[in-house]
């Protein structure tokens, strides 16, 4: 028994060795570090997904924080590439974009001590570790809605949506609702083309839709379809027409054809809730509104393919909304009530 003792001690001890001799990784608790997961349209989509990580770029920049990202290709990458940030020892994770609230709450159910954050979507029921961030997307919308309504020669405007969600309803109808507002104030109708192209990274079938739209008369389209917004500008050169961008100023694109653009600037709030959840702020199972108010969306300062006039009616309708004088709608429900309480026209077609 007592030769069986000594035996089994200097396996354990041998084994101790073995393992304390491997390369195994330790995290460096000095270094905060932040990764987030792309969706479809890719770090470089000249939107959603490069603002975000320009805004964890230079939230790295002011902290110190050591960031990272990882991008998807198709829509099945999402919990694979979650799950592989959960073994780069990250203490906050962030998924960009609507289609990432179902992977999230799957890999944050088993690593209960990283933090995770959605921008751009609701995790409803959130566990406790993961925060969801919003914006009102539908306040900017409606001021280039506005600014569409003020700038149409033709009385024909359009809107280019990705995939129809939530999120993405808080453009259309605070688009519409712009238009609408604009049409009132200038005694007459205007028309609203709309389509989706059921892709964030087609750019392609987005360029054709936009194509038909110019084709048909719309002197201004509106688009929100990520990635795929690429064509939409693309066509409004070759029809020299005007397009108004969208999340960024995407002016640099085609700076004689970009009429404005409705930002959502999450690059600036990517960097507010990383710095807070840093600082040992507990945001688990919040849901953090961002809009006018806090900075957050709006439009370029400058727009130099608007009218001053139209950048000055812009601005006093910017200032309503922010004052809560003018409430864009988010849903159909509302964009209904707000032309009901106006009797303004519907110009969706």
């Amino acid at each position: 028994m007592k030769k069986k003792g000594v035996l089994f001690a200097a396996i354990s001890g041998s084994a101790l060795m073995l393992l304390t001799g491997c390369s195994i990784p330790q995290k460096d608790t000095t270094k905060y570090k932040v990764a987030m997961i792309t969706d479809t349209g890719g770090v470089n989509d000249q939107a959603f997904n490069q603002l975000a990580w320009e805004g964890l770029q230079k939230f790295s920049e002011e902290s110190g924080a050591e960031v990272s990202y990882i991008e998807s290709k198709q829509a099945s990458d999402y919990v694979t590439n979650m799950d592989r940030a959960t073994d780069g020892f990250n203490d906050l994770i962030w998924g960009t974009g609507f289609a990432m609230a179902d992977p999230i709450v799957t890999i944050s159910k088993l690593n209960p001590d990283i933090s995770f954050a959605l921008i751009d979507n609701q995790v409803p029921d959130a566990p406790f570790n993961v925060t969801s961030v919003v914006f009102r997307a539908e306040e900017p919308s409606f001021i280039v809605g506005y600014i569409a309504g003020k700038t149409t020669k033709t009385d024909k405007v359009g809107y280019v949506g990705a995939v129809r969600t939530d999120t993405s309803m808080q453009f259309e109808y605070g688009y519409a609702a712009g238009v609408a507002y604009a049409a009132d104030e200038l005694g007459k109708e205007i028309e609203i083309q709309m389509q989706m192209t059921e892709s964030y990274a087609d750019a392609a079938k987005a360029k054709a839709v936009a194509s038909k739209m110019y084709s048909s008369g719309c002197d201004v389209i509106f688009h929100s379809a990520g990635g795929a917004g690429y064509g939409v500008i693309e066509a409004a050169k070759e029809w020299d027409r005007y397009v108004i961008g969208v999340d960024k100023d995407q002016s640099y694109l085609a700076p004689d054809h970009v009429l404005t653009s409705a930002l959502k600037k999450v690059d600036v709030a990517i960097g507010l809730v990383s710095g807070r959840v840093m600082d040992g702020e507990d945001l688990g199972g919040e849901t953090l509104s961002y809009g006018l108010k806090e900075g957050c969306v709006g439009i370029p300062e400058n727009n130099p393919n608007l009218t001053p006039e139209v950048q000055q009616a812009a601005m006093e309708v910017m200032e309503q909304i922010h004052n809560g004088e003018i409430i864009p709608p988010k849903t159909e429900e509302q964009y209904q009530e707000f032309l009901s309480e106006r009797g303004l026209y519907d110009g969706k077609q």
